[in-house]
């Protein structure tokens, strides 16, 4: 792989990439189907990523029709990587396992290990057959939607194709490993003013902001929308903040420090909620809905906008999904993804059927979607909130300080890349955007 590491480096073009031999195996960030037992009868809390991620040489992956092998240069962490570090809900090897029951080029993915990762910044290296829009030296980033589009229904929106997956967590061969495999229609131009590991941490989460709010299929946020943002400085609601900022609607962002409420005031963010100095409890302590608490809390949002939120941006799950139907304005919307807090959702129907408000349930992004989220990037338009990056032999460490929420933004991890600053080729576009850039750093 150094050969392969050197030629990009030194940007070589498609011909010689072409030309360098593959090697027979790589390293790859895994888990192990042996070890799925291993935290077994332990909290949620107390399941460790660092004890189940490992770093191990592995076979190339295989080439088929449709598909490309790119050089990851860098890649990022999110929460579908702890969910599969920790095997919870359920351990990916089941999904891997259906996916072979599809036949032989699902079977390829059924192993004793699963690479992990589901954003990339890299190179192609090969083409399989069927591919004519990428060519070996196109630098890329890559989204995680990984459809064949072989049902019809995919063809309105391919997240309801029926083949539908998530690259790196319900397939196997993903971004955090020297060589991944990705189907063609997963690729996007790199942006040319941004790092390797800026660009690798921008796919995931920035295009499920883009559909849940932007996008034609979920919450279509217009000019004006009061939009409730929770966990405003992390990789959901940093991508969320600002699509709302750029699409002329007004952000109220829930973070949980002042530390992060200087951040977003900084990036031009007039009202935002540290949920943790003004002491918002939403549940009792014999574990009911504290309806006081909900009022106390939509009162806030109208002492700062003077209306209930026309939107509210719901990841977090468990413990905010009753507050916010509850403030969510008559008529308002809750788009809601991920759950990170906890998958079942408590709220009083009372709140939501009477005011006639809408819950749109929202899963990453089609090709489309994602596509055009990146456009907004590589036009200086949307910026990366990386904060913090480490080298793959730390994907542990990583995972572990995004699965108990100690970082900001996005998590980097370098792959291929030497180390951090490297990949830029437009620096004047970057020197117009670098403060907006390097301004979530500050909270690494």
């Amino acid at each position: 792989m150094q050969e392969i590491h050197d030629a990009i480096a030194a940007d070589a073009d498609g011909d010689t990439l072409a030309g360098l031999e593959l090697p027979d195996t790589m390293r790859a960030a895994v888990v192990r189907k042996s070890e799925v037992g291993m935290f077994d009868g332990l909290d949620t809390r107390d399941k460790d990523p660092r004890e189940s991620l490992h770093v191990d040489e592995v076979p190339i992956p295989p080439l088929g029709p449709n598909e490309v092998l790119i050089a990851p240069m860098a890649s990022a962490i999110n929460f579908n990587t702890v969910w599969t570090s920790i095997f919870e809900p359920v351990s990916t090897f089941g999904f891997l396992e259906r996916f072979a029951r599809e036949g032989d080029l699902g079977a390829r993915h059924d192993l004793p290990y699963h690479i992990v990762g589901s954003d990339a910044a890299g190179v192609v290296l090969r083409t399989g057959p069927g591919v004519t829009r990428w060519r070996p030296g196109d630098r890329v980033t890559v989204h995680c939607n990984y459809v064949d589009m072989e049902g019809p229904e995919g063809h309105d929106d391919s997240m309801l194709d029926s083949s539908q997956r998530i690259w790196g967590f319900e397939t196997n061969f993903g971004a955090l490993a020297e060589v991944s495999m990705v189907k063609a229609n997963q690729l996007m131009p790199m942006p040319t003013h941004l790092t390797w590991e800026e660009a690798g941490s921008l796919g995931l989460v920035m295009a499920t902001s883009y559909r849940m709010l932007v996008g034609q299929n979920e919450a279509r946020m217009k000019q004006g929308d009061i939009v409730l943002v929770w966990g405003a400085t992390g990789g959901l609601g940093g991508f969320a903040t600002q699509f709302v900022l750029n699409g002329g609607g007004i952000p109220v962002c829930v973070v949980s420090s002042p530390e992060k409420v200087a951040l977003l005031h900084d990036l031009g963010v007039e009202h935002v909620i540290d949920r943790r100095a003004e002491g918002y409890a939403f549940w009792t302590d014999d574990g009911e809905p504290d309806f006081d608490e909900y009022r106390r809390f939509g009162s806030r949002i109208r002492e700062l906008v003077g209306a209930d939120p026309d939107i509210v941006f719901e990841h977090p799950g468990r413990a905010t999904f009753g507050a916010s139907v509850f403030v969510a304005r008559k008529g308002g919307t809750i788009v809601t993804c991920a759950s990170t807090t906890g998958y079942e959702h408590r709220y009083d129907n009372r709140y939501l059927w009477m005011n006639l408000k809408n819950i749109l349930g929202s899963h990453f992004a089609n090709y489309n979607e994602a596509w055009e989220a990146n456009r907004l990037v590589a036009r200086g338009m949307i910026h990366p909130i990386l904060s913090a990056t480490h080298p793959l032999h730390e994907v542990g460490e990583a995972a572990h300080q995004v699965h108990h929420n100690l970082h900001t933004g996005k998590v980097g991890i370098l792959v291929g890349a030497a180390e951090e600053g490297l990949g830029v080729r437009d620096h004047d576009l970057r020197a117009a955007h670098r403060d907006d850039i390097d301004h979530w750093k500050t909270l690494a």
